[in-house]
């Protein structure tokens, strides 16, 4: 990249950082330091508003960059990704949304001791959540990296590494400064760009192409290097049995992965009414839907426009697709156009980084301070800090945990990354939560084993899998232990996590608490007593 689209980026990047700062700075003032006001921003926030902090929540790196990136390698298997994302929240919407924020008050494990025993059900669905956050935090700085790296000309490892040291830095600041409150605006300025630039560059794709879709994808399977096939399902996924298997591990992990993620959930708390958390879902599947179909014709314009080839010389993962497109739509290298678009992409690229990370590291300080810290304090009587202290102490641990992971797995594809994040919250999360919302007889021990029988085999296929070591594009390439034969653990890791549950149940010396099931039933359908 040119000195001019460095400087005119890096000026951009400057202004979104300084301004979420801002906003951080702004939110701290208003904060009357209460747990309510720190991790659900004192449940003032309106449906619209809080549709809009979902949808920039959700809408992650893994989407803006990496989706499009994916697409533009493998053309129809990619848009897998862009499907399960948006088909999850039917999931999210007649499955958990408002029977959590009924049940819940901040997190997950809020939500299981409405009817169960508290301290061990508390200390499993912490533990759940803050791996999961983690792993989804991997995948954000990742592609923060990747962006920085396209922008100084090259994939050199410092600008990788101190980008991801910045990003968690900032993180870090976020949470500290602002809770919940500064973490929301945030999301809904990061939606409102995010959803402009994607606009507009689909406009360009489509003006490109005079608006003829069919011209767009022959030329895309044209320049591909895979001609028809580039349009047909089986180009990543079709090759062998393993591949069909990772295809549907895959899609299994990211339709059942939504409602499972911490810093989803929580994002129900955040509004005072069960029908205002109904009505944000909404909200946000307009916007994700509108998203989504978007990333599709940018993918498909990136290859179509760059080529296939020219996206993977950039990135073997994709991951610079959308900005090299912006970059060629502008008017190419060295035109004022292209330098401007190009650095207004990335910008809005680390705008969406900045907030996503804001959100989930939320979500894991919550969950850190108020289920696993709150539980010891009350087991052993000590409790020296107060849980808003413990969370900002936890976002610092949080972040130099996801900085380490990231800095091992750069040249991962984001959307990937967030796959294996949406595998282990539908493994570990997903089913404890339906138990709990839907089964009678279900336990204490069916709780606890559900989670731990989800979390740990989906982190030890993971370890085991191609992913880690094995091949070349592997976290450890000179390395190989890899026994498991899927790069997803869904498909083996989601089942176990309803059999543990079920088992635990059934195995269980204690009856199930039939009168808490009732009552927190009824509190489910109807929010009374509702926080």
């Amino acid at each position: 990249m040119t000195g001019t689209h460095q400087g005119l980026a890096l000026g951009l990047f400057s202004v979104i950082v300084v301004v979420t700062l801002a906003i951080s700075a702004w939110a701290g003032r208003l904060r009357r330091g209460s747990p309510e006001e720190f991790y659900a921003g004192g449940r003032m926030f309106s449906p619209m508003e809080n549709g809009f902090a979902i949808a920039g929540d959700y809408m992650s790196a893994a989407s803006f960059l990496g989706i499009s990136g994916l697409i533009a390698l493998h053309g129809y298997d990619g848009m897998l990704y862009s499907v399960g994302f948006l088909v999850a929240w039917l999931v999210v919407l007649f499955l958990v949304a408002e029977l959590v924020r009924n049940c819940g008050r901040f997190t997950l494990a809020d939500v299981l001791a409405a009817r169960m025993s508290e301290p061990r059900v508390r200390t499993a669905a912490g533990i759940s959540s803050v791996t999961v956050s983690v792993v989804y935090l991997v995948a954000q700085m990742v592609g923060a990296g990747s962006l920085m790296a396209l922008l100084l000309g090259g994939p050199g490892g410092r600008a990788r590494t101190w980008t991801v040291i910045g990003v968690g830095a900032l993180m870090v600041l976020y949470v500290t400064l602002g809770g919940m409150r500064a973490t929301t605006w945030i999301q809904i300025v990061k939606a409102v760009l995010l959803m402009g630039g994607t606009i507009a560059l689909t406009t360009l794709v489509l003006i490109r192409f005079h608006g003829d879709i069919s011209a767009l994808l022959t030329t895309a399977a044209d320049r591909s290097g895979h001609g028809r096939d580039f349009l047909a399902p089986g180009l990543k996924y079709g090759g062998d049995r393993t591949a069909r298997l990772d295809f549907i591990s895959l899609g299994l992990a990211l339709v059942l992965g939504t409602a499972g993620l911490p810093h989803i959930l929580s994002r129900f708390s955040t509004v005072p009414t069960a029908r205002a958390a109904r009505r944000s879902v909404v909200w946000s599947i307009g916007l994700i839907g509108g998203f989504y179909l978007m990333t599709i014709v940018l993918g498909f314009g990136a290859a179509a426009v760059l080529g296939t080839d020219a996206v993977r010389a950039a990135g073997p993962s994709g991951n610079t697709a959308v900005p090299l497109l912006a970059l060629d739509l502008g008017g190419g290298v060295g035109s004022t156009g292209g330098t401007i678009l190009f650095a207004v992409v990335a910008a809005v690229a680390f705008a969406t980084i900045l907030a996503v990370v804001a959100g989930v590291t939320l979500a894991s300080s919550a969950s850190v301070a108020h289920d696993l810290y709150a539980t010891l304090s009350r087991r052993t009587g000590r409790g020296a800090l107060g849980e808003v202290a413990v969370a900002r102490l936890a976002a610092v641990a949080t972040g130099a945990v996801a900085i380490g992971l990231a800095l091992l797995a750069q040249n991962l594809n984001v959307a990937f990354l967030v796959g294996l994040a949406f595998a282990v919250a539908a493994s570990a999360n997903l089913p404890v939560l339906l138990y709990s919302l839907f089964w009678r007889r279900f336990t204490t021990r069916g709780a606890v084993w559900s989670v731990y029988g989800g979390l740990v085999p989906a982190l030890a296929l993971v370890v085991l899998s191609p992913v880690v070591s094995g091949g070349p594009g592997a976290v450890f390439p000179g390395l190989d232990f890899a026994l498991f034969p899927l790069e997803n653990p869904g498909l083996v890791s989601v089942p176990l996590g309803f059999l543990a549950g079920w088992l635990g149940t059934l195995t269980s010396p204690e009856p199930a608490d039939e009168a808490g099931h009732a009552e927190a039933e009824v509190r489910s359908l109807t929010g009374a007593g509702a926080a």
